[in-house]
């Protein structure tokens, strides 16, 4: 079996935080965030990683972070461009925003031949996630259905004081294996607790032990085949209802899957907190855990040497 990959998605331009915050110096020597989840991932075992990014910042990418993981880790980029989609489709006037994580997948396909952990950028998962995942993946087959995992984060660990985020809710068996996944774009955190709202009116509370997504999941290269099966059908619907802003969701397309008996994932619960960059009022957060973790020794400081 080949080696588990590292796929890390830092295509995005983080519109509410203000910038490109993939690249923004956070750690106590000027480290990036997805420093730490490239380290993370090594010292727990991954040796491959491929960076999803756009031509557009490539330069910039490749000078302030690949050139840093390079000497460690064999390393792939890979680009996802408004008009990477199949034909008869073309990219709709105005249209700015990408198409989504799935889609983002999709552009890697070439260099996924092994089972994969996709990540985002600008969150920072902790230690031991990276842990799980790698054992988990490693020797991971698909029998009669597609056999993934996911690593999943209470609620409680994954908000901001700053702002609202979106999470995949999910809901998961006494077996252990995701039932379904709800997407959550709007979550915002209270003195009351947890709560959400889908017209920005009427708002409901989530428990905050909640298990959700943190778009930590393990795959086989099995389901960039699906990925790819299932894209044109979005483009027909989003064309046609939302061709401005839709979104190919990496969680919709899994939940599809288990929906369809085609696939079982097994959700790794996590008790790692949290940090990421959705807002600049979280960064000073950031800095300071990080900071604090290097004093702690659970990193190096400087992060590469």
């Amino acid at each position: 079996m080949k080696e588990p990959i590292l796929l890390i998605m830092a295509a995005g331009m983080g519109s509410r935080y203000g910038g490109l915050k993939q690249m923004d110096p956070i750690g106590p020597d000027g480290e990036v965030i997805l420093h730490y989840s490239i380290f993370d991932a090594k010292r727990a075992g991954f040796k491959r990683v491929i960076f999803l990014i756009k031509y557009e910042i490539e330069e910039d990418f490749k000078r302030l972070v690949g050139s840093k993981v390079e000497p460690h880790m064999e390393v792939k980029y890979a680009y996802q461009q408004l008009d990477k989609i199949p034909a008869p489709f073309t990219v709709p006037e105005g249209r700015v925003k990408p198409w989504g994580t799935g889609h983002a997948v999709l552009c890697c396909k070439e260099y996924i031949d092994a089972p994969f952990l996709v990540i985002n950028a600008d969150d920072y998962y902790g230690v031991g996630a990276f842990k799980t995942a790698y054992n988990a993946l490693c020797g991971r087959e698909d029998s009669d259905r597609q056999n993934w995992m996911m690593v999943g984060y209470r609620l409680r660990n994954t908000t901001t004081d700053n702002g609202h985020v979106a999470r995949g809710v999910c809901e998961v068996g006494e077996d252990g294996l995701l039932r379904s996944i709800c997407e959550r774009t709007h979550i915002i955190k209270t003195c009351d607790g947890a709560l959400f709202t889908e017209d920005g009116k009427h708002y409901e509370l989530l428990p905050e032990d909640t298990l959700v997504s943190m778009n930590m999941f393990g795959f086989t290269p099995s389901l960039a085949e699906e990925l790819e099966k299932g894209f044109p059908a979005f483009l027909e619907k989003t064309m046609a209802e939302n061709p401005l802003k839709g979104e190919y969701f990496l969680p919709t397309v899994v939940g599809n899957q288990l929906h369809k008996g085609e696939a079982t994932v097994e959700v790794l619960p996590s008790p790692d907190k949290w940090y990421g960059v959705t807002y600049q009022d979280d960064k000073p957060v950031v800095m300071a855990a990080l900071r604090q973790m290097a004093e702690d020794g659970l990193y190096p400081a400087p992060l590469w040497k």
